[in-house]
């Protein structure tokens, strides 16, 4: 199995969970490495933008990477990174909507709420999520394309 990167980000709504789920998946496997992008301290005053464009850009430029986020909700990390060039996010509140994201959308980042999902719950997402495989065929390949000219 080929090394890979989880960079992982959250706002303070989902700093607490974000330190446990970094400690489940640092030792999920020998091949993962994971960084976390922020925010390394809990401030209420926060925006979820910085540590959502963090991972996104690094998500980017990394293409043997996935991206996870956390917000309240999980909307507002996912509508940010989506704004970036190379980016695809999508949100996910259980496994199968990670590996959907995955395999017909091309997501590498999972985005999630830590108002509403336990850290295990977000684990169990996340190895879902990294362990699917886009979809490669045609009708497949077409979306993404109409997806870049968007």
């Amino acid at each position: 199995m080929q090394e890979y990167t989880i960079y992982v980000g959250a706002d303070h709504r989902g700093f607490e969970k974000k330190q446990q789920l970094t400690k489940l998946l640092e030792n999920c496997h020998a091949n993962v490495k994971v960084k976390d992008l922020g925010a390394f301290e809990y401030s209420q005053d926060d925006d979820f933008n910085d540590p959502a464009k963090a991972v996104a850009y690094a998500v980017a430029k990394d293409e043997h990477s996935f991206g996870v986020l956390l917000c309240g909700s999980g909307q507002g990390v996912c509508i940010q990174a989506n704004r970036i060039a190379g980016a695809r996010a999508v949100c996910a509140k259980i496994p199968a909507d990670g590996v959907l994201g995955r395999e017909h959308d091309w997501a590498n980042i999972v985005c999630m709420s830590a108002d509403t999902l336990e850290a295990s719950a977000m684990e169990q997402i996340v190895k879902a999520f990294c362990h699917a495989h886009p979809l490669d065929d045609e009708r497949h390949q077409r979306r993404m394309r109409k997806l870049e000219e968007a």
